[in-house]
C-alpha cells in the first residue's frame, strides 16, 4: 500500500515520508490508538454518555478501533451556497445521498446541518454517527459578512439521536466574543446531554492577510486550537497550517497584537509542514484532544492532495481528516474512492508518526 501512497504523493513523497526530525518529539504527545477514549477521557469530567458517543465515533467505519477519524462534512450548502457547492454533482441536493456517501465511503461519521440530518434521522441516525453542525455563516446578507449564527438548538440535535454537535468560531473576528460565549454554553449543554463536541477553530480577520495569508499560519491556528480545547471541545477541526509567523507579521507595523515568544519559531516549529501541523497538535493539549484537519477545496489533483494532507496529519500526531468537497463534488463511486484513499493512509502501519 505504501507504493500507492508514494505514487500519489509524487515529488512530495521523500519529504513527507522521510521526515524524522520534528522540533517537538513524539514522546511528548498523546497519540491516537485503539484505547484513546479510555486513555484520555476516562479521567476527564465527561459523563459516561459522552464517553459512549466518543467510543461510537472512534469505532465506526473503516478506521474503527484505530484511534483515527475520517469524517464527511457537508454543510457547504449554507457556508458556500448550495448552487456553488452542488452544481458539480446535483445528486447532493438530496440529503440521503450525503449520508449514503459517508456510509459507503467507510467514514466514522457524517457532519451536516439540522435540515440534512433531520430529514433522514429515523432511517440513518442509528447506522452512522451524526454530527449536527449547529451554527453557520450564511451568504444571503448583502454585502456578505462573516458571522456564525445558530440555526437550531442543542436539544434538537439530541432529539434526532446525534452522537455529537459541531460548531464554528471565527477567532480574531469582530464577532468572536459572542460566538465564543454562545458555543461554550452550547458545548456544556451538549456534554450534559451526553453528546460529544467538535469545534471548527477558524481564524477570520482581513488584517490576517498581509504578505501572505496568515489565516493558515501555525501560530495563529495553534492559538485558536488552544482556545477551542479550553471550552472543552472533544475534537478540534482546523485547516492545515501552510506558513508561520502570523504574530510577527501582525506586530511588524508597530501595532501590539497578542503575545508570542520567539522560541515558537525556533524551538517548537520549523518550516516543514509536519512540524507546522505538530504545533497545531501541541496546542490541543499535546494531542489529548484529537486534531482533524480539513480536506480543502476540490482541485486538479484531489487524490494526491488528500493523501498528502492525511500523511502530514498522521505523521504530525493528528487524529484524522474531515474532507467534504473533494468527495461529494464528483460521482459517488469516485467520492468513495477518495475517502478510502484518505483512510488507507491511516490504515497503513508503515506511515508512522514522525
Amino acid at each position: 500500500m505504501t507504493t500507492d501512497i508514494q505514487s500519489l504523493l509524487g515529488k512530495q513523497a521523500e519529504s513527507l515520508l522521510g521526515f524524522n526530525s520534528p522540533k517537538i518529539p513524539k514522546e511528548r504527545l498523546h497519540l491516537p490508538g485503539p484505547d484513546f477514549v479510555d486513555r484520555i477521557f476516562v479521567n476527564s469530567d465527561r459523563n459516561p454518555r459522552v464517553l459512549n458517543n466518543l467510543s461510537w465515533l472512534y469505532n465506526s467505519g473503516r478506521l474503527a478501533g484505530t484511534g483515527y477519524l475520517s469524517i464527511l462534512p457537508v454543510d457547504q450548502g449554507i457556508e458556500h451556497s448550495a448552487g456553488a457547492s452542488f452544481a458539480k454533482n446535483p445528486d447532493y441536493f438530496d440529503p440521503e445521498n450525503i449520508i449514503k456517501l459517508a456510509i459507503e465511503g467507510g467514514c466514522n461519521a457524517v457532519a451536516s446541518t439540522f435540515g440534512v440530518l433531520g430529514i433522514m434521522s429515523r432511517k440513518y441516525a442509528h447506522k452512522i454517527p451524526f454530527i449536527v453542525k449547529i451554527n453557520h455563516n450564511e451568504l444571503m446578507t448583502y454585502p456578505n459578512n462573516f458571522e456564525q449564527i445558530l440555526f437550531g438548538t442543542v436539544e434538537q440535535a439530541y432529539d434526532m439521536g446525534a452522537a455529537a454537535v459541531g460548531a464554528t468560531i471565527y477567532f480574531g473576528s469582530d464577532d468572536s466574543h459572542r460566538e465564543l460565549i454562545e458555543i461554550a454554553q452550547a458545548f456544556a449543554l451538549a456534554h450534559e446531554l451526553g453528546m460529544a463536541t467538535i469545534l471548527w477553530c477558524y481564524t477570520r480577520n482581513k488584517a490576517f492577510k498581509k504578505d501572505k495569508d496568515y489565516h493558515v499560519s501555525a501560530d495563529l491556528t495553534g492559538q485558536a486550537n488552544h482556545l477551542g480545547v479550553t471550552i472543552e471541545a472533544d475534537i478540534i477541526k482546523q485547516k492545515l497550517a501552510e506558513n508561520n509567523g502570523g504574530y510577527i507579521a501582525l506586530n511588524a507595523d508597530g501595532v501590539s497584537y497578542g503575545k508570542y515568544d520567539k522560541r515558537i519559531y525556533s524551538e517548537l516549529t520549523s518550516d516543514h509542514p509536519i512540524d507546522l501541523c505538530r504545533y497545531q497538535v501541541a496546542n490541543c493539549y499535546m494531542g489529548r484532544v484529537g486534531l482533524i484537519n480539513s480536506g480543502g477545496a476540490s482541485g486538479a489533483n484531489d487524490f494526491g492532495d488528500a493523501a498528502a494532507t492525511a500523511v502530514i496529519n498522521k505523521r504530525a500526531g493528528g487524529t484524522g481528516l474531515i474532507s467534504g468537497r473533494k468527495a461529494f463534488q464528483r460521482p459517488m463511486a469516485e467520492g468513495v474512492k477518495l475517502l478510502n484513499t484518505i483512510q488507507d493512509v491511516y490504515l497503513d502501519k508503515s506511515v508512522t508518526v514522525a
